[in-house]
């Protein structure tokens, strides 16, 4: 099963109000484990960039100038994503940006239905508790030590990550190591002989009074054909 993990950064928190597109991050993952694939696009939003949210990405005005508008790298964001679910940490909010830039170019928006969100899935698992990206990735032990500024394709890597977690986590124990797996916790490299503590066969012959039995039996039976020429 192939999803995308999918982040955005914005020049503030709402398009209706103008605000545009500055970076998207997006992570392949099949059967819900990253595969290494991404797609990372820095993106000129065609306005200023304000104070608050260059406080939080750090991407500014000089920096975006020279890359693409959202208008030439749509079709390459859409290739990539194609119908695969959109795993998202606080879905509305980068849908609702997406779905702008796509209606704006005459485009039709993306389906909500298509989008996973782990906000929704941290709270139902941990009810009470902080449902940020960073508050999950303490949770379950992902290191965010490089992650001073928030960032579109590093947060949908942590995005992966938590997603994992949420749905279950690596389990142990699972690896396929050979014909019948290890045993014990116990792996065997493939093809590598593997020393094994020796048992003495447990007999299985007949005692004397079971042979006993089984004639006294076989001398009941009527004509038996084993017996016809």
């Amino acid at each position: 099963m192939r999803e995308i993990a999918l982040d955005t950064e914005t020049t503030g928190l709402d398009p209706a109000a103008g605000h545009r597109i500055v970076e998207i991050g997006c992570v392949e993952m099949v059967n819900h484990v990253a595969t290494g694939r991404t797609f990372h696009q820095y993106v000129n939003p065609e306005r200023d960039m304000p104070e608050e949210a260059y406080r939080v990405h750090g991407l500014d005005s000089a920096f975006l100038d020279d890359k693409p508008v959202f208008a030439a790298i749509a079709d390459d964001f859409l290739a990539f994503i194609e119908d695969a679910p959109l795993v998202i940490h606080n879905a509305a909010f980068d849908m609702g940006f997406i779905n702008a830039e796509l209606v704006n170019l005459g485009r039709s928006p993306l389906p909500d239905d298509r989008a996973v969100d782990t906000v929704n899935m941290a709270r139902r698992k941990f009810p009470g508790a902080r449902a940020s990206l960073d508050a999950l990735c303490q949770r379950f032990n992902i290191d965010i030590a490089h992650r001073d500024l928030h960032g579109a394709l590093k947060d949908a890597k942590l995005l992966a990550d938590v997603y994992l977690e949420l749905i279950g986590g690596r389990q142990p124990g699972f690896e396929m190591t050979g014909l019948g797996g290890a045993q014990n916790g116990e792996t065997e490299a493939a093809g590598v002989a593997q020393e094994r503590a020796f048992r003495e066969p447990r007999p299985h012959s007949a005692s004397a009074e079971e042979e006993k039995r089984h004639a006294a039996f076989l001398d009941k039976i009527k004509d038996p054909i084993w017996s016809r020429a």
